[in-house]
């Protein structure tokens, strides 16, 4: 099993932290290159339960774009590869979201990523939420 190297490290550090700009940033029509189109994304944690393709998070996205619940900064830290398998590795990694009322939340992150023509994209995420705090 071939080890991944320090660029292939980088571009999952990257791919997982363009997720947030591109959420904050309303760029729904850039979600493919953080994703894949078969995509599994469990956000049950956060009542909208699993998930399945592309096209079903571009429904939610689009669907919740004007909710005022929806934090302003989704932010993510602490990023660690647990396991590595050829062309697939799988990352835990820290979450913080802060909303417009001045609430933080955070969560955790479970995420296998997959190497493909267009580089590291997440194929499976579970989001799972940890606590929120009120000022």
């Amino acid at each position: 099993m071939p080890d991944i190297t320090l660029e292939d490290r980088i571009a999952i550090h990257e791919v997982i932290a363009l997720h947030g700009h591109l959420i904050d940033d309303r760029e729904w029509d850039r979600l493919g290159e953080v994703f894949t189109d078969d995509i599994v994304f469990d956000i049950t944690d956060f009542g909208y339960g699993t998930l399945y393709g592309l096209p079903a998070m571009l429904d939610l996205v689009n669907g919740v774009q004007s909710d005022e619940n929806q934090p302003l900064g989704h932010h993510v830290t602490n990023i660690v590869i647990t396991r590595q398998d050829g062309e697939t590795v799988t990352t835990h990694s820290k979450g913080l979201a802060v909303a417009a009322d001045g609430a933080a939340g955070s969560a955790v992150y479970e995420d296998t990523l997959r190497r493909d023509p267009q580089g590291w994209r997440i194929a499976y995420r579970k989001a799972m939420a940890r606590r929120t705090i009120r000022e």
